[in-house]
């Protein structure tokens, strides 16, 4: 049988990056590194071209100029250049080029004939609402919206992480007759390999004045989508003697808009405690938690709530579809109505032993029955061998 090439384009990069499309592409390369059906390129965002391996992957770098929001948009389409040039010098037969995010619609309809006339087939990862996203000016947002229709219209099949995003990409674009297929992203479901006493982890705790099992946490981009501001209010309105503590990429003129609107600044159970990038850290620093709060309401299958479900014993999440298609009954549900999350955190302090152990439990089952790495890169097979 012919080994099947499949190039990736969209992410940062392999490895080092954490964002949610560079771990899947770690993940995916890892997982499928001794498949003898698969063979992966992977473009990399970089200062120069040139080429490596990992985890048996060919990864390509990208040359793409500093040239401010379009420069994405620009990686994107020198990437795509590259995957159609490397096939048609090298004869590979029946490509696929995966696209990960809408970002080049005005392109897509040139990429897709190209690869199709090199006997290749073009698959697109349409992400989240990208066009919601506060951070986004009204005109990019208009662009991102135009870009992801034609990437509907262009795509041979359309790979959604939420059943959500399927049905809006179906909905929103019955006239296309899209093809799509749900596979999700996913976790690991692993416990830390650092020890509760692991100097490493009590450190990070002293530091920051918290102590296990006595603090609620954050980990999420800071952006408004995110509900910062609901959930520093609602934990400023209730009692709980816990702490809140952020992980967090902090934007200077969000938490100060912050802070002038809340206050949060003057109640010091809530610690905004930085950024964490070791993975093992981060990953005990969910286990020690007493619960989880969990407020995005824009986007598909979100990284960080996984990985809290996978490893945090309680989970308080936003009352939103994603949200919910991905918890079902292991997690605890909140709105954003005055004092609902407040009674919530109130009535969860107080939950007794054996009901956290539950749903610590479920939820953990939950990603290890359909979130799993291992789960994830075997629906990925599946749908490359088509």
């Amino acid at each position: 049988m012919d080994v099947q090439h499949i190039f990736i384009v969209g992410s940062k990069g392999i490895p080092g990056a954490y964002g949610g499309y560079e771990t899947f592409v770690d993940k995916l390369t890892e997982y499928h590194q001794d498949d003898t059906r698969f063979k992966y390129h992977v473009a990399c965002k970089a200062t120069e071209n040139s080429e490596f391996e990992y985890h048996n992957a060919r990864c390509f770098k990208v040359k793409v100029p500093k040239i401010g929001a379009a420069q994405a948009v620009l990686y994107d389409v020198y990437a795509l250049k590259q995957c159609c040039k490397y096939i048609e010098k090298h004869n590979i037969p029946h490509p696929i080029v995966y696209c990960l995010a809408c970002r080049i619609g005005p392109f897509a309809r040139k990429f897709q004939k190209k690869i199709h006339k090199l006997g290749g087939k073009f698959y697109v990862n349409p992400d989240g609402h990208e066009w919601l996203r506060a951070k986004w000016p009204l005109p990019v947002r208009k662009y991102w919206k135009y870009s992801e229709k034609h990437m509907v219209k262009h795509a041979d099949l359309l790979v959604c992480d939420s059943k959500n995003i399927e049905k809006y990409i179906q909905e929103s674009y019955a006239k296309f007759k899209p093809q799509t297929t749900f596979i999700a992203y996913g976790a690991e479901i692993r416990r830390s390999r650092l020890a509760d006493n692991d100097e490493k982890f009590t450190n990070w705790l002293a530091e920051k004045g918290l102590k296990p099992k006595e603090y609620y946490l954050v980990v999420g981009r800071f952006v408004p989508e995110n509900n910062y501001e609901t959930m520093i209010r609602e934990f400023m309105l209730c009692k709980t003697p816990k702490n809140f503590a952020l992980i967090t990429n902090v934007n200077e003129s969000f938490l100060d808009e912050l802070k002038k609107k809340t206050g949060f600044d003057k109640d010091p159970r809530i610690k905004f405690v930085g950024t964490v990038y070791d993975q093992e850290l981060l990953m005990k620093i969910r286990e020690q938690a007493y619960g989880y709060f969990h407020g995005h309401e824009v986007g598909g299958t979100n990284p960080s709530l996984l990985e809290a479900l996978a490893s945090s014993d309680l989970n308080l999440l936003l009352d939103v579809g994603f949200n919910r298609e991905v918890g079902e009954d292991t997690a605890i549900y909140w709105n954003k109505e005055k004092g609902n999350l407040a009674a919530t955190i109130e009535r969860v302090d107080a939950l007794p032993a054996e009901e956290i152990k539950a749903l610590a439990n479920a939820s953990t089952g939950r990603i290890a029955n359909a979130y799993s790495w291992a789960f994830i890169s075997n629906e990925y097979a599946g749908v490359w061998t088509l």
